[in-house]
């Protein structure tokens, strides 16, 4: 058992499921090694022995770690501390922070641009629009945040269209208070009644129509400006 491969999840009371709602228990000379250091995780993993336990959140799967043999976490840890000492290592992690930096600076750029395209305000609304595509690239594109900015399965336009209605959505409507009941297919219904009134507000300001002080967005705007301010 404890020579395959498998994918586990976490059960009650700290048991683990297999892939077919069988209950497992780790090999007593086994150990967890949690997710987040993927050097070590690679080389655990690399030897064949290893159960990892994912979870389901909403429709991505997290892993949180995987159980290993014990020896073999800790040969893996010893060895990984070491390459990590090495002046070569040291000089690859320099070179890899600045590419990712570098990359990361460009999407910013391409991403914000993409936002802007969406936004497509009348002239006379182009600072706002500005200021409003920077506020949301800020929220949308951190590395880690989950969020449809992130993902290279859709066009970076449907990206940003996307991450101005989620945007949107928390900022000028009232889904943060709307009380969504448990029924299949409810929330997908409130986000995209929701979404329907940030389009009719987002085109008053792409037709360039007088826009009333009490407007949720120019509200959220103001906001925006305080808070740098």
């Amino acid at each position: 058992m404890e020579n395959n491969k498998r994918i586990v999840n976490p059960g009650n009371n700290g048991n683990l499921i297999g892939e077919k709602g069988e209950i497992l228990v780790p090999p007593t000379f086994w150990a967890f090694l949690p997710a987040g250091d993927t050097g070590i995780t690679r080389k655990v993993t690399s030897k064949g022995i290893f159960w990892k336990v994912e979870v389901k959140k909403g429709r991505r799967t997290i892993s949180q770690g995987i159980w290993a043999p014990a020896t073999t976490i800790a040969q893996a840890q010893e060895e990984v501390k070491a390459t990590r000492l090495t002046d070569e290592y040291k000089k690859k992690r320099v070179s890899e922070i600045n590419r990712r930096e570098k990359k990361q600076e460009a999407y910013d750029v391409e991403f914000c641009k993409a936002v802007e395209d969406y936004l497509d305000f009348h002239t006379i609304y182009k600072p706002i629009e500005k200021k409003l595509a920077k506020a949301i690239t800020v929220h949308a594109i951190p590395v880690g945040s989950g969020t449809v900015a992130r993902t290279q399965t859709i066009p970076i336009e449907e990206r940003a269209a996307h991450a101005v209605i989620a945007w949107m959505r928390h900022q000028t409507t009232a889904y943060e208070h709307v009380k969504i009941a448990k029924i299949k297919g409810e929330r997908r219904a409130v986000r995209r009644e929701f979404a329907q009134q940030s389009v009719a507000l987002l085109t008053n300001y792409r037709q360039g129509s007088g826009i009333k002080d009490d407007c949720p967005l120019q509200k959220a705007v103001n906001k925006i400006q305080t808070t740098n301010d």
